[in-house]
């Protein structure tokens, strides 16, 4: 249906277009022939552009996030170095270990001597926020650096570092908790910091204590928690639990509510796969998401990348090219309708003279300057018109000589009277001789000569076309030992119906000659049905009881029927016993559709072994009487 329906607008399309001026079709066939190509460069021009810009965006924020890595390498490094400092610092080891509390000598000269040396840590390394050492014995706290480890055990970040054994421990936290407790009552400050614990074992395997060294967010990765903020970029960190760092000003996140479970997923499937996607869509927005794995820290480090700016710049440059591509193809629509209206010039003045000459006035002949097609054109057209003019005088002339021959043939005709009583002798001594069939026979083929010769128009009653088929059948049953039965099913007031003369006996001719092949030795039947068909029509069935039709030879049989007045024939046309069966249902097929129309005609039904019926729709018209309210009654005699 769909093919069928695109055809039908492809149709219709060529129609109207096969209907406009020369001069419009080689316009629209210039801009077609240019814009298909504009089209095809501005496209790949286009996607190039497209490609360009995505792709350099994507290479300067992944330059962003190497530099912003290598930056956080360098803190890694400056951390990992206080954290060795002081953890392989051996008197800071035995103090942690120390179960005997020390005397006030002891204690102040390691405060003047140890502990300053430990300052200086942080000193050198002024973007380390905290160094603090805890340990397991009731020491005696020297703040920030000495702890006692009752402070912290219970923290989740502690604990985890328990477990390393002495390997390096990263944790991520929101807020940097005042373990001191100077400031009782008061929440902490949103202050995110990095964590580098490791935990002291003094022999092996016997936990002393724990070294920590902190750094906040905002030094260890300055563009994360960057003060001056970028509209179009955001950088975060993602630590191994999922949580995520950024800043809150302008986030992006906050405006997208689906992206951070987005991100946590991808993370989540680049660490099993190793694949990580790019892009990123949300409420319409495009995103990049450009990722870089911290191993050492096992963390992530992304880059969200706004593409509005890209997008934009995309859209200008192809409304750049949308723009260049209309003013190309109007100025040349225009310089190509100005050289055609040059060009056209002499064949309008050749198309004139054609249709002065279609309103019936006498050709005076036509000048047209220059060569070329249409100079050529114009000189074979006057060639033409003289030929035509030529022609035209002997038709006439023969015509005339035709008319005259018409008339003395006709004088020489044999009367058909004399036919007709040469008829009625030879069946009068027929009778003598009391050779009752051939008297019969005789009688029936006087009938069929006068129905053909009284032609006295292309309406008969269906009375008098059955009359002609039953003396049709009464001659034929001469030459079977089996005769063949008619069957009328006919109601009477059908019989007054208005058919062509000769549409039926051809069919019933048909069945004669191709439904049985003399070995039959049931009956053999013609039945003859009339009934009404769809309130004003009449369906007329012929139908034998012979061997039937196979059914591919059927189906090309009924297209050819169906296409009686069409252009199209079908591919192949018929075999030789197909022609031989078909050629009279073609000629009543053409007539019926040539008197009442296309929507008419025949149709052949067949069962191989079993029957054919030709079934013929025909509109239902009275010549007298009549067999309904709805009929019509026409008078065509």
């Amino acid at each position: 249906m769909k093919s069928n329906r695109w055809s039908s607008i492809w149709d219709s399309f060529m129609y109207w277009f096969g209907r406009r001026s020369l001069q419009s079709r080689l316009i629209a066939a210039y801009v077609f022939i240019i814009l298909g190509p504009c089209v095809l460069v501005s496209f790949y021009s286009y996607e190039m552009i497209n490609d360009m810009y995505v792709r350099d965006a994507r290479d300067k924020n992944y330059s962003l996030l190497d530099m912003e890595e290598l930056h956080i390498d360098t803190q890694i490094e400056s951390m990992a170095r206080a954290m060795q400092v002081a953890y392989e610092d051996p008197d800071a080891r035995d103090y942690l270990a120390n179960t005997i509390e020390p005397d006030t000598e002891d204690l102040v000269n390691f405060n003047n001597n140890i502990f300053k040396d430990l300052t200086r840590i942080q000193y050198y390394n002024p973007n380390v926020e905290h160094l603090r050492m805890f340990s397991s014995n009731n020491i005696i706290e020297i703040w920030p650096m000495f702890l006692r480890e009752s402070r912290v055990a219970d923290e989740v970040w502690y604990r985890k570092a328990e477990q390393m054994k002495g390997m390096e421990s990263w944790s991520f936290l929101y807020n940097d908790p005042d373990i001191l407790n100077r400031y009782k009552g008061q929440p902490p400050a949103f202050s995110p910091k990095v964590s580098l614990l490791r935990e002291m074992s003094i022999p092996a395997n016997h936990h002393v204590g724990m070294v920590q060294v902190d750094m906040m967010l905002e030094k260890f990765s300055p563009r994360t928690y960057s003060v001056i903020q970028d509209s179009q970029s955001q950088m975060l960190i993602v630590d191994s639990e999922a949580q995520i760092f950024t800043r809150d000003k302008n986030s992006f996140l906050a405006a997208n509510p689906k992206m951070q479970t987005v991100i946590r997923e991808r993370l989540q499937h680049y660490r099993v796969t190793g694949e990580w996607d790019n892009n990123y869509t949300e409420n319409g927005k495009s995103f990049l998401l450009l990722h870089k794995p911290i191993e050492r820290i096992n963390a992530d480090l992304l880059n969200i990348v706004s593409m509005d700016n890209v997008l934009e710049e995309i859209s200008h440059t192809r409304n750049l090219l949308i723009g260049a591509n209309i003013g190309f193809i109007t100025l040349v629509t225009i310089i190509t309708y100005i050289m055609n209206a040059f060009i056209l010039k002499n064949l309008r003045l050749l198309t004139e003279e054609m249709k002065k000459l279609r309103r019936g006035e006498a050709y005076s002949g036509i000048a047209v300057r220059g060569g070329g097609e249409v100079g050529e054109l114009a000189h074979h057209f006057s060639k033409l018109m003289n030929t035509i003019n030529t022609l035209m005088a002997q038709a006439v002339y023969k015509q005339a000589l035709t008319k005259e021959a018409e008339l003395r043939t006709l004088h020489n005709q044999i009367d058909a009277h004399f036919l007709y009583n040469t008829l009625e002798n030879i069946k009068m001594l027929a009778e003598i001789e009391n050779q009752r069939a051939i008297s019969d026979a005789l009688t029936s083929l006087g009938g069929m000569m006068r129905y053909n010769f009284k032609w006295s128009g292309e309406y008969v009653k269906l009375r008098d076309e059955v009359r002609h088929i039953e003396n049709y059948i009464e001659v034929m049953n001469i030459r079977f030992d089996e005769p063949i039965q008619l069957r009328l099913d006919i109601p009477d007031d059908y019989m007054e119906l208005e058919v062509l003369k000769m549409s039926l006996q051809p069919i019933v001719e048909n069945a004669v000659k191709h439904a049985w092949t003399g070995e039959e030795t049931g009956t053999r039947e013609v039945h003859i049905r009339v009934a009404e068909w769809q309130e004003e029509n009449i369906r007329i069935s012929v139908t034998d009881n012979g061997d039937g039709i196979e059914s591919e030879q059927l189906n090309r049989l009924n297209a050819e029927l169906n296409l009686i007045g069409a252009r199209e024939k079908v591919p192949g046309g018929f075999g030789k016993d197909e022609k031989a069966r078909g050629i009279g249902l073609i000629n009543v097929q053409e007539r019926v559709r040539l008197f009442f129309g296309q929507a008419y005609g025949l149709e052949v039904l067949s069962e191989p072994g079993g029957y054919t019926s030709v079934v013929m729709i025909i509109p239902k018209v009275l010549l007298t009487g009549g067999a309904g309210n709805n009929d019509k009654i026409v008078d065509r005699r």
